[in-house]
């Protein structure tokens, strides 16, 4: 007798949800990952990281290069006890000659979470539609959710004395790329003033600037648009970011000159932001372009404790994506299992 195949839905566990973007989370939810990541750095400081992801494994797709991502997940599932799958276009036929559908339910029998590096965000989203495991969005072509994670963690660790999230003002001075986006959510998010600092023509498209205002009336933040860079005064953190990425190749000349010399983040502008202000950048940073490597070297600036913060959000992120389907068997039914086969390749 042949019997009925499980479908995805049959597979979807109760409490599964996605890692697409921030905006799908309150603020508590995004506070208790932030929580979640300090306790998971400090026990790595101390060499005593649980293994939540005993036996569990994360495919990794990947559309686009990656340093921090790759390695930040690719380790963080190590250190959690599990491991991590390479994933390019050259190793899956992902919506080539196989479907988003199909990838994602083939996976989601094999993997206990998915991240996906993307091009676009249907691709990661279409994934998230059909997997039966978490799926996570590394990167696409609106939102950088994993980077903006580090970037709340590394703000956290240097809030200045007196000041929480909410009371800072964070200046993104740049093109309006993903993790511009996804910061103008977070911040926005959290209570903070959010200032987007660009030439006109590259500013926030007007459904990011929606999304930010509605924020706002919720939290209390503020929003501002402007291509004003002496709005960089009294800033806490001055954010910059590549003028142009992937599939922008065209508009590079355009872009190059429209940005530089005015917006990019030097010496004289940090000063202009004030003595106690911090540089973040999530990199690779092209130095003398978007910033100068004085800013990028300065005692102020935190990209590299801000690149650690990836591992320390890709743990975190693994876990809380997982834990509740964590499966810990009692030592009788360890037992039972290693007896029973045992007992059958004893007699191969």
């Amino acid at each position: 007798m042949r019997l009925p195949s499980s479908s995805a839905t049959e597979l979807t566990k109760p409490n599964l949800r996605h890692f697409l973007k921030t905006q799908d989370f309150t603020k508590q939810e995004l506070e208790e990952i932030l929580e979640l990541m300090a306790m998971l750095k400090q026990a790595r400081r101390d060499n005593a990281v649980p293994q939540l992801f005993k036996g569990k494994s994360v495919a990794m797709i990947f559309e686009q290069p990656s340093t921090r991502t790759r390695v930040s997940f690719e380790t963080a599932a190590t250190i959690l006890g599990g491991h991590a799958l390479f994933l390019s276009p050259k190793d899956i036929h992902l919506g080539a000659k196989e479907s988003l559908e199909d990838t994602g339910r083939v996976l989601s029998r094999m993997v206990d979470v998915i991240m996906a590096r993307v091009d676009e965000h249907d691709t990661v989203a279409g994934l998230a539609k059909y997997a039966s495991v978490p799926v996570i969005n590394g990167l696409c072509d609106w939102l950088h959710p994993t980077q903006i994670m580090a970037d709340l963690f590394t703000m956290k660790e240097h809030l200045p004395e007196g000041k929480d999230l909410s009371d800072l003002t964070v200046a993104f001075v740049g093109d309006a790329t993903n993790v511009a986006s996804s910061l103008m959510f977070a911040c926005t998010k959290f209570g903070m003033t959010f200032k987007h600092i660009c030439p006109e023509r590259f500013k926030a498209p007007q459904k990011w600037i929606d999304i930010a205002l509605g924020n706002c009336e919720t939290s209390g933040g503020k929003l501002v648009i402007t291509d004003n860079t002496d709005e960089v005064a009294g800033c806490d953190i001055i954010v910059a970011d590549s003028f142009y990425w992937f599939g922008q190749e065209d508009e590079k000349e355009i872009r190059l000159s429209t940005f530089i010399p005015e917006y990019v983040v030097t010496e004289a502008m940090m000063a202009k932001a004030g003595p106690n202000s911090m540089f973040m950048h999530c990199l690779p940073a092209n130095d003398q372009r978007e910033c100068t490597r004085g800013v990028m070297e300065a005692d102020n600036s935190l990209i590299f404790d801000e690149a650690e913060n990836r591992l320390t959000a890709q743990m975190a992120l693994l876990v809380y994506f997982t834990h509740k389907d964590m499966a810990i068997p009692t030592p009788e039914v360890e037992a039972a299992h290693k007896e029973k086969i045992d007992k059958f390749l004893s007699a191969l």
